[in-house]
């Protein structure tokens, strides 16, 4: 089983172009394992417990459930379904199978020796639901990731002894370098680890809005620690046996860079204390920037999905930010760069393309695609090579712009050999050699084309389909959620004989946009 999650995004408000990068990345590597012929869970949800909830619910004239209530389904849930999100699981950290398991686990942690109750003074920012050092904080005693006042909180806490596993979490790291990605961020965890953990307060008594301590119900739960045990409980921990023994530990959890430490110690230091396996891989994405700004609600630099989508389309959406930017790396979005994209690649490269062999094929042809006289070994091997570099790059590596990057070399391959051959100057050569140097022509393209159908399925979706259909190939080769990627590189898969129609265009041309 392959266990991909999402980190579960906080409900204090709608979500943005950043949750939706980080949930897009997810669902693209569960279809592009699924297409590997592998069984894939993917998981994503809600974190609903903390202060942060609790205040913003209270601004708004209603209880922490009723607003997380009403974000999950007027917001979250729609967004993802809107995105064509193929998620298995959407775990929601108020729900009985959630929180029940939490109890189970700290009380666990607690019967081991592995929790004590102390004392806490220092900043706490509420944005980030952390406690800060003083020397991680901005002039003025602010956030660095949020940019406002923390707060100075004192509270008797209980502690879970973090700065017991330091030398064990280093360990680890060397003996599982893959463990943290990219490289930029392991470095970053394994300097702060060196310089020592202090022990991690799990506990909160000036608010109620959390799951109980279950030995001390004056305390709730840290919201970290509650929020991180989703990944578990959301496959049978404590609840389901067998069902958590099949899908545990995670393959990969994808978190946002903020949120690193927590999923790349506190996360493995507690599974540790309790003798369960740790996920095989933790990676970083970066930020997305507006104006040297991180994207976020409360900076203002918001902006929804839908006004891009409404615009581009969902499809060009799912692909334009994982081509534009490389994954593990802080990247700026603007219009003017995504409409060009638009234009480029996906309306002239591979849009036109499709167009052009299905209006060739029907005017030549009558739309029943040729038998190639002979293999054009250089776009087989071409397409060969893409396959496996793409295959490489998105299922190993997360790297999709490398991956995107290798498919489309391959469209405008294409592209090159049409305009090389220039079959519409062949066809005027009505001889037995002429129709059948046409015929090889049109076929290399078309299936050239199913070929890079499969590849694009799991990024476009909906766009793949077209494509497939315009092909004739669901009546040959089947359904294309089941066609593999180690199929797509195998050439002559698309028999001759196929009825290729001009559906409609994969990609309009852009009105202008405000």
């Amino acid at each position: 089983m392959f266990y991909v999650s999402t980190p579960i995004y906080y409900v204090n408000d709608a979500p943005h172009l950043g949750h939706a990068y980080t949930t897009v990345a997810g669902d693209v590597l569960t279809r592009w394992h699924r297409q590997r012929g592998e069984q894939v869970w993917f998981l994503t949800g809600t974190d609903e417990h903390g202060q942060k909830i609790m205040r913003t619910a209270e601004a708004n004239g209603v209880t922490p459930q009723e607003w997380a209530d009403k974000l999950v389904e007027e917001a979250w849930k729609p967004l993802w379904r809107h995105l064509e999100i193929a998620n298995d699981d959407f775990i929601r950290t108020t729900e009985k199978r959630h929180t029940e398991r939490v109890q189970e686990f700290v009380q666990d942690l607690y019967d081991k020796g592995e929790i004590y109750k102390g004392g806490y003074e220092g900043p706490y920012c509420v944005g980030c639901e952390e406690f800060k050092t003083p020397g991680e904080l901005l002039e003025g005693d602010l956030c660095p990731i949020h940019k406002r006042p923390v707060e100075w909180l004192r509270e008797d806490n209980y502690f879970f002894k973090l700065s017991e596993y330091g030398e064990r979490l280093l360990d680890f790291y060397e003996a599982n370098p893959g463990f943290i990605q990219p490289a930029s961020a392991r470095n970053e965890v394994v300097q702060f680890v060196r310089q020592g953990l202090q022990d991690l307060s799990i506990s909160r008594s000036t608010f109620d809005w959390g799951i109980p301590i279950p030995w001390d119900d004056k305390h709730v739960i840290y919201v970290w620690v509650d929020a991180l045990l989703n990944y578990a409980t959301a496959v049978g921990y404590g609840s389901d046996p067998a069902r958590f023994e099949q899908i545990w530990p995670a393959n990969v959890h994808l978190v946002g860079k903020d949120i690193l430490r927590f999923h790349a110690v506190i996360w493995p230091a507690m599974l540790m204390a309790n003798g369960l396996p740790v996920p095989g891989k933790v990676f970083a994405n970066g930020w997305l920037m507006v104006g040297g700004e991180k994207m976020s609600k409360s900076n203002l630099t918001g902006i929804s999905p839908q006004q891009l989508t409404a615009h581009f389309g969902v499809d060009a959406y799912r692909y334009y930010f994982l081509r534009a930017i490389p994954f593990g790396q802080d990247g700026s979005f603007s219009w003017e760069d995504f409409a060009a994209r638009y234009t480029s690649e996906l309306a002239n490269d591979f849009g036109n393309l499709a167009s052009r062999v299905a209006a060739m094929v029907g005017k030549y042809f009558d739309g029943e695609l040729p038998a190639a006289a002979v293999r054009e070994e250089a776009v087989a091997a071409a397409l060969a090579e893409a396959v496996a570099k793409a295959d490489k790059a998105i299922g190993d590596d997360l790297d999709f712009v490398g991956g995107l990057g290798a498919i489309f070399d391959f469209v405008r391959l294409v592209n090159g050999y049409l305009s090389e051959q220039e079959p519409w100057k062949v066809a005027k050569d009505t001889s037995d050699e002429g129709r059948a140097k046409l015929a090889t022509i049109l076929y290399t393209a078309a299936e050239s084309l199913r070929a890079v159908a499969v590849l694009l399925n799991p990024v476009m979706p909906a766009t793949a389909e077209k494509l497939w259909a315009s092909l004739g190939a669901e009546e040959h080769l089947g359904a294309l959620a089941e066609q593999r990627v180690s199929e797509a590189g195998q050439w002559g898969r698309l028999p001759a004989g196929s009825r290729i129609v001009k559906g409609e265009i994969l990609f309009p041309r852009l009105e202008s946009a405000e």
